[in-house]
């Protein structure tokens, strides 16, 4: 392997990062800063990008493939990308809308590589602030959504998560899995129809 293909030798894939608070992203201005750092290779301004989007990789991929390997296989992946071609970043989205799009890509392909294009979404951390009960109850509620997540198509999946796990609008759902916004709402549209059949009670309350 060509040495410019190569992982930075960093400790941060060695050490998982620490879940931010969800209000403590940074702003597109500040990634954006890190991505000019980046194209550089500055590694100290990947190191910083690599602990913001890990989490949010991790989440979005929980709900996109239970295989724990091919979600870590996809975040190296798509980070190795941003580390290689911090220079093909144009800013014509924001840096965020930029990763998720690869992660995307990178998902799909891996799971196409692995015949296995509709995994059960994988589990999330209980709230430790939470009672007994009431971490019994989350866990009880994430499997039941995973297993109805689980019987929507990949891109349904992938525009549901988007939308009510990572707070995106169309527009951004759009650019991250190349489609036309409409292709997204009709997307949308048929993705709650299918849940709305397979849960009980308001989708609010799931999602």
């Amino acid at each position: 392997m060509n040495s410019d293909r190569r992982f930075p030798m960093l400790p941060i894939p060695l050490v998982r990062p620490r879940r931010p608070a969800r209000d403590a992203r940074p702003s597109d201005a500040v990634d954006a800063a890190l991505i000019d750092r980046v194209a550089r290779h500055d590694l100290a301004a990947f190191e910083a990008l690599y602990r913001a989007y890990h989490p949010r990789l991790e989440r979005f991929l929980a709900r996109m493939t239970a295989r724990a390997g091919v979600a870590e296989e996809v975040i190296n992946d798509t980070m190795l990308v941003v580390w290689n071609r911090g220079r093909a970043y144009n800013r014509q989205s924001k840096v965020s809308t930029w990763i998720f799009a690869i992660a995307y890509r990178k998902t799909l392909k891996a799971l196409q590589r692995e015949g296995a294009a509709a995994d059960e979404p994988g589990d999330e951390e209980a709230d430790p602030e939470a009672g007994p009960e009431r971490r019994a109850a989350a866990r009880e509620t994430r499997a039941l959504l995973a297993q109805a997540l689980e019987r929507l198509s990949f891109e349904q999946r992938a525009v549901l998560n988007l939308t009510y796990f990572h707070g995106m609008g169309y527009g951004e759902i759009a650019q991250i899995v190349e489609c036309p916004v409409d292709t997204v709402k009709t997307r949308m549209f048929h993705a709650r129809r299918r849940l709305r059949a397979i849960l009980a009670g308001d989708l609010g309350d799931w999602l």
